[in-house]
């Protein structure tokens, strides 16, 4: 093979230099656009409403059903102490 002539490596050095000073701020340019489009939702906003509406409807189905169970243990235990009460003292010789 032969060597590289000597003119060729300035012109090189010159061409990747000034490609370089022009494609620097282009890829940062392209970099903040990446940068900026990720941070908006990608959801519509109608959507975004439905899903409020959603989590607020089973936020309060959760409150009603902690309430529904908060009944069944108190019944539970006050058909635990009527019965404990109804229970007839063992007789005495």
């Amino acid at each position: 093979m032969g060597a590289i002539p000597g003119e060729l490596i300035p012109i090189v050095l010159f061409i990747v230099t000034g490609f370089t000073v022009v494609m620097y701020p282009v890829a940062r340019a392209f970099a903040r656009k990446m940068d900026r489009d990720s941070l908006q939702p990608k959801v519509p906003p109608e959507i975004m409403g439905r899903l409020e509406r959603m989590e607020m409807a089973i936020d309060s189905i959760a409150v009603e059903v902690e309430r529904i169970s908060e009944g069944q243990r108190f019944t539970t235990k006050l058909l635990s102490d009527r019965q404990q009460s109804q229970v007839l003292p063992p007789r005495q010789p």
